[in-house]
């Protein structure tokens, strides 16, 4: 099976681009609180969204599945999800959570009424995984790379998957038969590591979801231009992960570490 893709964007016609070129999911990021204060200085998009663009999505998508990433669980949780779940969302992420109650209430508010999806990038939530994976009501788990190698003071993403601590926690996921998917990958050729490196790696790990990065296509063209090049590099992810054979995922583990020690000392060079 081809991986499930997700594509942030509030611009319906980018949408209706991104699901007739067969992308699985469209993302709208409600994500706002605590964001910029983590990633200061981190090239990463703050996403601007709002639940009107839910509203507004929701009434043009037919194919697509709309997911939301909501606000770390606070006081406004409840009223912020009940307003996501009115406005047409299929599936709702929890970001940034750091304790069992948080995600057991997290679950009780949305009450199976939609999809949830948690997203794992907080050192704390590794640490309580074993209790969160006793829940009933998570339908999958996407591990957040971009947060969690800050919360471990590491200075390159993809220093978690050669590590052994992408490996370990989808270990402990998979044993209780959840979904799971960590981090994005841009079109094939492009990247730090090669797309194809980390797709390669999502195979290998038996991940089942991706998120198309923003370098997978720049929404920023005309219209044309964007449809032109999101079915292009479509065509080409989805023709690669036909061909990939498990006989590479050992030699492709090996230079993917070599390559992100490479990358995580350029990094830390320049720090000092």
């Amino acid at each position: 099976m081809p991986l499930t893709v997700f594509y942030i964007t509030n611009d319906p016609d980018v949408a209706l681009i991104a699901e007739s070129a067969g992308v699985d999911r469209v993302w709208v990021d409600l994500e706002t609180l605590g964001k910029e204060e983590r990633q200061r200085g981190i090239n990463s998009v703050k996403s601007r969204h709002s639940v009107g663009d839910v509203k507004a999505l929701s009434s043009v998508l037919t194919k697509a599945e709309l997911l939301v990433r909501v606000n770390p669980w606070n006081a406004g949780s409840k009223r912020e999800i009940e307003e996501v779940i009115s406005s047409g969302a299929d599936r709702i992420m929890l970001p940034m959570w750091k304790t069992v109650d948080e995600v057991r209430e997290f679950l009780g508010c949305v009450n199976r009424r939609v999809g949830t999806s948690l997203l794992l990038e907080t050192r704390e939530a590794e640490a309580c995984l074993d209790e969160v994976l006793k829940l009933d009501g998570i339908d999958e788990i996407h591990i957040g790379l971009n947060d969690l190698h800050l919360s471990y003071g590491l200075s390159f993403m993809f220093e978690l998957l050669t590590n052994g601590t992408v490996e370990s926690i989808v270990k402990k996921i998979r044993e209780r038969g959840i979904p799971y998917g960590f981090g994005g990958i841009s079109h094939l050729g492009d990247g730090l590591i090669p797309a194809e490196m980390i797709i390669t790696e999502h195979y290998r790990l038996g991940s089942t979801r991706a998120i198309l990065s923003r370098g997978f296509c720049d929404q920023t063209q005309p219209l044309d231009s964007v449809r032109e090049e999101f079915f292009r590099n479509m065509r080409l992810l989805r023709d690669f992960e036909r061909g990939i054979d498990p006989a590479t995922f050992e030699p492709n583990r090996r230079e993917l570490t070599r390559r992100v020690g490479e990358v995580a000392r350029a990094i830390a060079a320049k720090k000092n």
